[in-house]
């Protein structure tokens, strides 16, 4: 790897955005219509507690998902910042030690959601048989999230460099395989819920061992593992991972309490809701992927001290976001008849999903730019404002307006009242990211490090000069 150089120092950074953002959406996209299609096998058994069931069951299991998210971001942002800076043994060194940091982190996490799923499930909501089906579908799936946050720093790596397209393979591979198991298992072998269980256990298996080939084998971006290294790059890598995982977790959290206050209207209420999170997650993959895309982008210009491409790629993220919002908006909303054909939805389940692909999707551009703000946020060094915008939205806002729009409105209210703190945080975060990023200039240091107190004390100084 020595000989090889940051791909994002030169070029159009719009195009680097739209290449990387684009080629992760295909990645992630894919993922998301596998997991829809896993519902819609599961619906095809006509049993509509099991559709509840997934449905809790991905509330609580998103939480470790979105915490595996979050030291991902991390991954990206100090791997490519060292790479921006030519250091490209410490960048393999780096990537090897946030790899098994990471699945030590999120092992432990899978095993508290064991423990404790019972509880959790209770608190969403769930009852009866459906609550029993829920966490036994998290008993078999919630263990193989290590490996999928293992997979997921791997293809993290693969973006630090700037090899979006084998990154979306990585992911486009552990879906095929989701693609042709799932039938298999779900209806042809019998076996329903434990069938999608399974399949998915299989999928992440094959996202890690793939993204380890590509990262180890093809670009050799990583390190053999070393104790010391590991040491050395943990405190580093926890001040920025700790609270962009915090900060990545709200969302799911957010959703959890949503779900909630969607419960009181029945499993079949749940179950559309469930619909409805799979489709928002397929629709807009290209914005979820754009926090991931862009940090790449942001960390090597950074750590090369080109502020003006770090300005210039937030500005085109946002654009960006903008615009493929209003295009999945349109898909959606003439999807929609299809939508509710496919999935079986009754007049109720009907009507909040017509709430969300007619109204609520129409806000998701400016929602989007949340992600856009995470990744500034995070790869510039100010990863606790991440962590306040997204508990802002989704820790104080969100259950409050929920209740209040479901008052007004029922079941459809859930929708509008997470649409409405989307909006108003994202409009918020995104000025409050650009005068942050607007406050570099040419001579600043860009060899800060910007994993210590004194390293955030001395960027503030000189960008005060």
């Amino acid at each position: 790897m020595a000989g090889q150089e940051a791909r994002f120092l030169t070029g159009s950074t719009m195009g680097h955005v739209v290449r990387m953002t684009l080629t992760g959406a295909i990645g992630i996209t894919f993922v998301f219509i596998v997991d829809a299609a896993n519902l819609f096998w599961i619906s095809w058994l006509g049993d509509p507690r099991l559709v509840a069931a997934i449905g809790f069951a991905f509330a609580i299991q998103f939480l470790s998902v979105s915490g595996g998210v979050g030291l991902m971001i991390a991954a990206t942002a100090l791997v490519s910042r060292r790479m921006g800076q030519g250091d490209h043994s410490g960048a393999r060194e780096m990537a090897t030690a946030t790899m098994i940091i990471t699945t030590i982190i999120q092992s432990i996490a899978a095993l508290l959601i064991v423990l404790f799923r019972w509880q959790l499930l209770d608190f969403a909501g769930a009852e009866g048989e459906t609550r029993d089906l829920a966490a036994r579908y998290l008993l078999f799936t919630v263990p193989s999230l290590a490996m999928m946050a293992f997979g997921l720093v791997g293809s993290a790596t693969l973006r630090a460099y700037g090899d979006g397209k084998r990154a979306m393979f990585v992911t486009l591979t552990s879906g095929s395989v989701s693609v042709f198991v799932d039938p298999l298992l779900i209806i042809w072998a019998g076996l329903g819920l434990d069938g999608a269980a399974y399949a998915l256990i299989l999928s992440r298996f094959v996202l890690a061992g793939r993204a380890v080939y590509y990262a180890s084998y093809v670009h050799d971006l990583l390190a053999r593992p070393n104790f010391g290294a590991i040491r050395e790059n943990l405190k580093p890598f926890l001040v920025i991972a700790m609270p962009a995982m915090i900060a990545q977790v709200s969302t799911p959290f957010g959703g959890y309490l949503l779900t909630s206050v969607m419960a009181q209207f029945g499993d079949a209420a749940v179950g559309a809701w469930a619909v409805v999170n799979r489709l928002y997650v397929m629709a807009f993959g290209g914005i979820f992927s754009l926090g991931g895309a862009i940090g790449g982008i942001l960390g090597q210009n950074f750590g090369a001290g080109l502020f003006d491409r770090v300005r210039t790629t937030y500005r085109d993220a946002l654009v960006f976001c903008l615009v493929y919002a209003l295009i999945a908006w349109g898909v959606l909303a003439a999807a929609t008849p299809l939508l509710i054909t496919a999935f079986g939805l009754d007049a109720a389940g009907a009507d909040i999903l017509k709430s969300f692909t007619r109204i609520a999707a129409a806000f998701q551009g400016v929602m989007g730019m949340v992600y856009v703000t995470n990744a500034a946020f995070n790869t510039l060094g100010k990863p606790g404002r991440s962590m306040v915008v997204n508990w802002t939205r989704d820790g104080v806002l969100i259950l409050p307006i929920a209740w209040w729009a479901s008052s007004v409105w029922g079941a459809t209210g859930v929708v509008y009242g997470q649409a409405l703190a989307g909006t108003m945080i994202g409009a918020i975060a995104a000025i409050w990211a650009w005068s942050f990023v607007k406050g570099f200039h040419h001579g600043d240091r860009a060899d800060l490090d910007l994993t210590t107190r004194r390293g955030y004390r001395d960027l503030n100084r000189y960008r005060r000069r």
